[in-house]
């Protein structure tokens, strides 16, 4: 048995043979934050952000002010998502920032039920334990042109496996939708393997990487995936409400019709044509203006992860998973928590979940204290780990802290 002696070495020795953990300092730190275990739905902002703004407003917006459109602006979500893209195994062309996550889905997802229902296929596959965006998205774009949803039920401390997608899809399947690393248990689904079932079946495949993009390895291109939707404000420290990124495969971006047309997936965004023309690539799928004073930061991190290397920050991410793991051992478990994600090795992504009764009044307690995870119903605490910004004595210490607070509210 794992004890809290052993754990609070354990994470001394860590940090000091960590070879990112220089990177820690270019994140923003509160005092009054002694635990941050969400970078997982939020990502900690860098410390270059205030200059980095102070330069865009300062220059880029307050000299250049229209000229800034024909400078670069126009052309920023498709090269910076050029350069986002390269993280997820994505060659240039192929990968746009856009709008909210919410609204990249229906869109993606709606052009490619449309596409597939001249060949009378008319069901969409996606797991029942998807995040709620996904489902009610699909929910809805199901009513809209009179389709079936087929539900993978899933394990709730995993996620769809291939076994499951091979079960399920068939010839009237049009679209199969499924996370990359599911939402509730950090399940890591199989990319390739998936996809290639899916895809033998006449189907196409949209990928949610809301939880893995920037933090785990992914080969879009490699995998053959047609389809994927990814945020911005978790691994890629975006901030708040930062844009989602698309991804379209390339010989696919013809042959979608997106159903959002606004000017800007015009063939010629000036030339105030009569009629929507799209234009002949992945502009197409851009609807209104690009929000290019909420990419600055976006872009920050994108640099950084060039620098680093996703690779390296998946190794400390393994890292980070497996300390948390026996720290959650040592504190948390035998208070008679469950650990509900799978286990240690390829199928887990950078978050871990653990489930009690007690758990959301104990989360109310954490928050209160500076400790901050983030609560799942009905009973699940997250603690996600961004690997960058987080260091293995703030796990010990969170950790530690919900052991502290459980046991308070069962006393």
């Amino acid at each position: 048995m794992t004890t809290p002696a052993d754990t609070a070495a354990l994470a001394a020795a860590l940090d000091a043979a960590d070879p990112l953990a220089a990177h820690t300092a270019a994140f923003v730190r509160d005092p009054s934050v002694v635990s941050y275990l969400d970078g997982n739905s939020l990502g900690r902002p860098l410390t270059a952000l205030e200059q980095r703004f102070a330069r865009f407003i300062g220059h880029d917006w307050g000299t250049r002010l229209i000229r800034g459109w024909d400078e670069g602006w126009m052309r920023r979500p498709y090269d910076l998502g050029d350069r986002l893209g390269a993280l997820v195994g994505a060659a240039a062309g192929q990968a746009f920032i856009g709008d909210s996550t919410t609204v990249l889905l229906y869109k993606l997802v709606r052009a490619a039920v449309d596409a597939q229902s001249a060949s009378g296929r008319t069901e969409i596959v996606i797991e029942d334990d998807s995040f709620p965006t996904d489902r009610f998205i699909v929910e809805g774009v199901a009513a809209e042109r009179g389709l079936e949803i087929r539900w993978i039920e899933v394990d709730r401390a995993a996620g769809a496996t291939l076994e499951q997608v091979r079960a399920i899809v068939g010839e009237r399947t049009a679209l199969v939708l499924l996370s990359h690393v599911a939402y509730r248990s950090g399940h890591v689904a199989d990319v390739a393997g998936i996809t290639a079932a899916a895809r033998d079946a006449g189907a196409l495949v949209l990928w949610d990487l809301c939880h893995s993009a920037g933090v785990i390895p992914t080969a879009l291109d490699a995998s053959g995936v047609d389809l994927a939707v990814g945020c911005t404000y978790k691994y890629l420290n975006g901030g708040p409400g930062s844009p989602a990124f698309g991804y379209v495969r390339r010989d696919l971006q013809t042959a979608l019709a997106q159903p959002i047309q606004g000017w800007m997936g015009a063939a010629d965004v000036f030339a105030m044509a009569p009629r929507y023309e799209p234009a002949p690539d992945l502009r197409r799928f851009a609807s209104g203006t690009p929000p290019v004073l909420a990419t600055v930061a976006l872009e920050a991190m994108v640099e950084l992860l060039e620098q680093v290397g996703v690779d390296a920050v998946r190794e400390k991410s393994v890292a980070l998973t497996d300390f948390a793991e026996a720290s959650l051992e040592a504190h948390v478990l035998p208070l008679g928590a469950r650990l509900a994600s799978p286990p240690a090795g390829p199928t887990r992504g950078s978050h871990l979940t653990v489930t009690h009764p007690a758990f959301r009044e104990v989360t109310e307690r954490l928050w209160a204290r500076g400790v901050i995870p983030d609560f799942r119903g009905p009973d699940g605490i997250r603690v996600g780990l961004s690997p960058l910004s987080t260091t293995f004595a703030e796990v010990e210490t969170g950790v530690a802290a919900i052991g502290e607070e459980l046991r308070a509210a069962l006393a």
